[in-house]
């Protein structure tokens, strides 16, 4: 089935009736599976510990000799494009431009015994197996794929902390579960440390796994359970011999024998399978022990009906989906907004068992008291619209993320929050210390259970931190002098919008001696300004500028993810000083508008992710966070109507219900959130702020149960041309500017929306 086709087919039979409650039929989890979305289509349930999806073709490649990761290509284990299936794991990534986990890997086989996993070239020569997509089906808490060189159905459902496989052997034979501990996303057995496979009883079986990969140390603990009892097993602890491209070899393997530790591993479970038979494995998993995974178990899934732990899974994301119902004019749309909002719901994760037991940033165990712990927070994505959309759909989840980001400072040697985590480890990727304005915009909207002095603590002590990425000359000198700090113009000025949120909270609170001092500190951006080229511009120590200066080369010294251009126009606190500082409304318009129209010379697409303008639009980059909120700058020009062009224009073209459908990674579900606000029709510019700035709504109308009051958004005379809005009431009253808050949205009522096809420059007048 081809790329094109694929969408067509799903619209087919979901169906486009707007009276149908089954929220979860609109959701495509194959969208973002090609190129560089990085999604993953298992099966999972909202926040669900367990991600039990596909992995195709992780398998290093050889370089002088060596063998490398792709951690690029393969951050969630799968590709699209890809035609064999080596395996079925049970935790991965949404989105994201970094690799690992990948845990506990089973596959289903039929015929002669391989612990070879085989390569995509030769599935034959391994466990892998062909498949293709006419026979693949993905949905909410659902995943099947026929396996065709071993004539089996392989489906994969979940609930919270436990995968569920169905494997229906079409032909009768000689069966076997191959277990992989060597299998992972991000290097392969190079990443292992130390796994181990107990053998409660025929059906049974326990182990972990300890892994260095990109989260430093990490335990993964597991219980596996088989509705039949295998008749043998075995073990392939591999040694040094082991190869990627070989076969895995009769050294080093040990038959029935019920303990095994080796640094890897891979073992088989052995049926005799009759025709049609059904297999099913559950698989439930632990951050903490063993005995942790088979309390999981016997919690979540007692019983061994896949349909009902099936049904279960879509019962909690038509839960969950359901609060949100939307009607658009065309069917696309529906399916692009409620995968967004599925993708929006996996990439945040559970991180602890059912007795609220977690293994924390100190690798000690913590016991979760009155809330549950979370992990995976990919903060320099996610703080910009993720987190409000929590803070909007999800509160009380919301909540207990920040209870578990304090968690991780109070674990943290450093005493700071979290940056980039998962799995109780710190990775320190990317810049910035977010964590700060997904606190303060949770305290300032009323987020339960949380301690504002405890928050603002916390924030102060993140940001006081000498040690961290240049915030010992950020203090020092007003800025990050690029020779003391790397990527100096971004984080200065991420830094000073963190800033700013610590100095809001201090204000609410009364801390008037903190409000002054990161109020001072949010100001820090003038001093990358540089007033002869108009743009922030790398500075030094001695306060002169950095020669070399490029504006549009994303490679420039000063900037991460993100050029001088972009990265001029990222000052969200402080909007109307930064029209100031580039000549005022009328200029600072006339810059937008060349932003989104210049075209950019091929020597700027110089790095193999960058080949494709994958996420382009000019020099908007969607792709990358630090341009979302740029849309909408219009807003404070004077000029709100061409906020409204330019995201109805982002929107088609950044979003397509199709595999390769997403402009750039989903980072977690950052890139869907912006989908999502922009399609109600507003957006949070400045976290923290209270307040978002309207563009143009997709939908015709929305209502969305927040709590126990409803919001209802209608789009009046809606169309592909009618893009531009000519009023907007809430509750009868007329805005008059393009603007609303946070505390007037969520106590209910009518957002009415007036579109039309021509420019009203008097709407919010």
């Amino acid at each position: 089935m081809s790329l094109k086709l694929l969408p067509v087919a799903l619209l087919l039979s979901l169906g486009t009736s707007a009276q149908t409650t089954n929220h979860a039929s609109f959701v495509n989890p194959l969208i973002g599976t090609h190129r560089m979305g990085h999604t993953y289509p298992g099966a999972t349930v909202p926040f669900g510990m367990v991600q039990l999806s596909p992995d195709t073709d992780t398998i290093p490649y050889e370089v002088n000799g060596k063998y490398v990761p792709d951690v690029y290509k393969y951050c969630a284990g799968y590709q699209y494009s890809d035609r064999t299936i080596v395996g079925f794991s049970h935790t991965h990534f949404s989105g994201t431009g970094h690799s690992d986990l990948g845990d506990v890997l089973l596959m289903p086989t039929l015929g002669p015994l391989q612990l070879n996993p085989g390569t995509a070239d030769d599935p034959a020569s391994g466990f892998r197996s062909a498949y293709a997509h006419t026979d693949e089906r993905a949905a909410p808490a659902y995943y099947r794929a026929l396996l065709q060189d071993h004539d089996i159905d392989a489906e994969l459902t979940a609930s919270t902390r436990v995968g569920m496989h169905r494997y229906t052997f079409r032909k009768g034979g000689d069966a076997h579960v191959i277990l992989d501990l060597v299998h992972g996303i991000y290097n392969h057995a190079q990443k292992n440390v130390w796994t181990f496979v107990r053998v409660e009883n025929d059906s049974l079986i326990t182990g972990f796994r300890q892994t260095a990969g990109w989260a430093k140390t990490r335990t993964q603990y597991f219980a596996i359970a088989f509705s039949k009892p295998f008749k043998s097993f075995g073990y392939n602890t591999g040694g040094d011999k082991e190869t990627y491209r070989g076969f895995w070899g009769k050294f080093n393997t040990r038959q029935n024998f019920r303990e095994l530790i080796a640094r890897q591993l891979r073992a088989h479970f052995d049926f005799d399978a009759r025709d049609g038979e059904q297999l099913l494995v559950k698989v439930a998993l632990s951050p903490v022990s063993a005995q942790g995974a088979l309390r999981n178990l016997r919690a979540e899934v007692p019983h061994w009906s896949f349909d009902r732990v099936k049904n279960e899974g879509q019962q909690q994301w038509n839960k969950v989906l359901g609060a949100v119902d939307v009607q658009t004019i065309e069917p696309a749309d529906r399916i692009n907004f409620y995968t967004a909002l599925y993708h929006a719901y996996i990439g945040t994760t559970v991180y602890s068992d059912v007795d609220g037991r977690y293994r924390g940033l100190d690798q000690e165990v913590h016991t979760a008291t009155g809330f549950t712990n979370y992990t995976t927070f990919s903060l320099w994505d996610t703080y910009r619209a993720l987190h409000p959309l929590y803070t909007l759909l999800q509160p009380q989840r919301n909540a207990d993320m920040v209870r578990s980001m304090l968690a991780h400072y109070r674990q943290s040697a450093h005493k700071m929050l979290p940056v980039w985590s998962h799995h109780a480890n710190e990775n320190w990727c990317m810049i910035g210390y977010h964590a700060v304005p997904v606190l303060v915009d949770a305290v300032l909207k009323g987020a339960p259970g949380i301690d504002p002095k405890a928050a603002l603590e916390a924030c102060v002590t993140t940001a006081r931190n000498r040690q961290y990425e240049g915030l010992g000359p950020y203090m020092q000198y007003g800025y990050v002098p690029e020779d003391k700090s790397g990527s100096s113009v971004s984080k200065t000025l991420e830094y000073a919008y963190d800033d700013w949120c610590i100095a809001q909270l201090a204000r609410k609170l009364g801390r008037t001696d903190i409000y002054n001092e990161f109020s001072k500190r949010a100001a820090s951006y003038r001093n990358v300004w540089d007033a002869s080229t108009g743009f922030m511009r790398p500075r030094m120590s001695d306060g002169s500028f950095l020669k070399e200066f490029d504006v549009l080369n994303t490679h420039q010294r000063g900037y991460i993810e993100g050029n001088a251009w972009n990265y001029s126009l990222y000052v969200p606190h402080a909007p109307e000083a930064m029209i100031g500082l580039l000549g005022g409304p009328e200029l600072f318009t006339a810059h937008l508008d060349s932003l989104f129209t210049m075209e950019l010379p091929d020597k700027y697409f110089e790095k193999t992710e960058d080949i494709s303008r994958d996420g382009i639009i000019g020099n908007y980059v969607h792709g990358k966070e630090p341009s979302h909120h740029v849309p909408y700058l219009y807003n404070w020009t004077g000029a709100p109507w061409k906020t409204q062009e330019r995201v109805r224009h982002i929107l088609p073209r950044m979003y397509r219900p199709e595999p390769g459908g997403l402009g750039g990674n989903d980072d977690c579900g950052q890139m869907s959130a912006w989908y999502l606000f922009s399609a109600l029709g507003f957006y949070p510019v400045t976290p923290g702020s209270g307040e978002y700035a309207i563009g143009s709504p997709l939908v015709q109308s929305a209502t969305l149960r927040l709590g126990g009051k409803t919001l209802r958004i209608e789009a009046a005379h809606q169309s592909a041309q009618n893009v531009y809005v000519q009023s907007v009431t809430l509750n009868g009253k007329r805005l008059t500017r393009p603007f609303i808050r946070h505390a007037d949205l969520v106590q209910g009522g009518t957002l009415r929306f007036v579109m039309g096809p021509v420019v009203n420059k008097e709407a919010f007048k």
